[in-house]
């Protein structure tokens, strides 16, 4: 098992102790840090700036938003940061949800799935550098050829080139057409609430991906990095506390009330009944309402609480069902260095 330091995107202001999380997560042997963004701070500019002071840790994003770059901008942003950090980068990629893509973005969010597919391969083209990139696809057609279009465009090949040419892709998939696409086109999966109990349920869907044509990885070869809340306390009462109000924003919260990706993750682990109470709380502003409810048992699902011997144990649980990397979050550079010595 390895770990991930997980950074998340930035609140009203800046964290004030990234800088230093990230130095220790370096040397307490940790894997990666990651970044990710919503509607505020960017993943790529806080990344190359806490990752220029890194040596070892592999530095990906969790998650890039499709809509926020064209594939094109997107792939000379990876190769950028892999040339500066040694070939140390990972992309980490996610469709978001329409709130966002169509309010924030003013880009249209039918076909995720597609879209996905004609992006990644875009992002390869630029990367292979054995031919000027186009794309037929009606997605991000390369060169652009529409009525409002000059005509002068033509297909252009990367004036950089890549350290290396097939930079990791990873994709962050809730639903199960998405995580079999992962399987298939990717190089790993980046799942936000995993459940050990569901390892049979996953494995299925990614399977499906495993078996198509053309496919990347074997399960032997792909990676699957996975969000793990873990909080080291004899005081579990108080972690469950502290957790709730996060369940309840991306339970209740996030996305439209017919149209939340994060609520169906949840309804797919069995709890459409409080994923159900949860919103009707939260959209009627009653949020501190719409955290309590929510049994400790939900939370247990998908984080790891207690003392350290139940972390171990927990961890080995989360090895079994596939993970390869849990990406943690913490506080101070005493929990990195705690967190790490529990992992052989």
């Amino acid at each position: 098992m390895k770990l991930g330091l997980q950074l998340g995107y930035w609140g009203a202001q800046p964290p004030a102790n990234h800088r230093e999380l990230v130095a220790a997560a370096d040397r307490s042997g940790f894997d990666a840090v990651y970044t990710a963004e919503a509607w505020g701070s960017d993943a790529y500019t806080p990344l190359a700036w806490y990752g220029s002071e890194t040596e070892r840790v592999r530095l990906g994003t969790s998650v890039l938003q499709l809509s926020a770059r064209t594939p094109t901008a997107c792939a000379m942003a990876a190769q950028t940061l892999d040339h500066l950090s040694g070939g140390r980068h990972i992309v980490g990629l996610g469709v978001s949800g329409p709130q966002v893509v169509e309010g924030w973005y003013g880009q249209k969010f039918a076909k995720p799935l597609a879209r996905t597919r004609e992006y990644i391969d875009i992002m390869r083209q630029v990367w292979a550098r054995q031919a000027p990139v186009t794309n037929a696809g009606p997605h991000y057609p390369l060169p652009l050829a529409d009525d409002d279009a000059t005509g002068l465009g033509k297909p252009l090949k990367s004036i950089v080139h890549p350290l290396r040419n097939d930079i990791p892709i990873f994709l962050g998939a809730e639903g199960p057409k998405n995580i079999a696409l992962a399987a298939e086109i990717a190089d790993g999966w980046l799942p936000l609430f995993f459940t050990p109990r569901m390892a049979d349920q996953y494995n299925a869907w990614l399977d499906e991906g495993f078996a198509r044509a053309g496919a990347r990885h074997t399960r032997e070869t792909f990676e699957v990095a996975a969000v793990a809340q873990i909080v080291l306390t004899d005081d579990r009462d108080a972690a469950y506390a502290a957790i709730k109000p996060f369940l309840a924003l991306y339970m209740g919260g996030m996305g439209s009330e017919d149209t939340n990706f994060h609520a169906e993750v949840y309804r797919r682990m069995g709890y459409s009944d409080v994923v159900d109470e949860v919103t009707a709380l939260f959209r009627s502003d009653r949020k501190d309402e719409a955290a309590r409810i929510i049994p400790d048992a939900v939370v247990d699902d998908s984080a790891i609480v207690g003392d350290e011997s139940h972390v171990r144990e927990q961890i080995k649980v989360w090895e079994k069902a596939g993970v390869t990397t849990m990406l943690v979050s913490a506080g101070s550079t005493a929990e990195i260095e705690r967190l790490a010595s529990l992992v052989d």
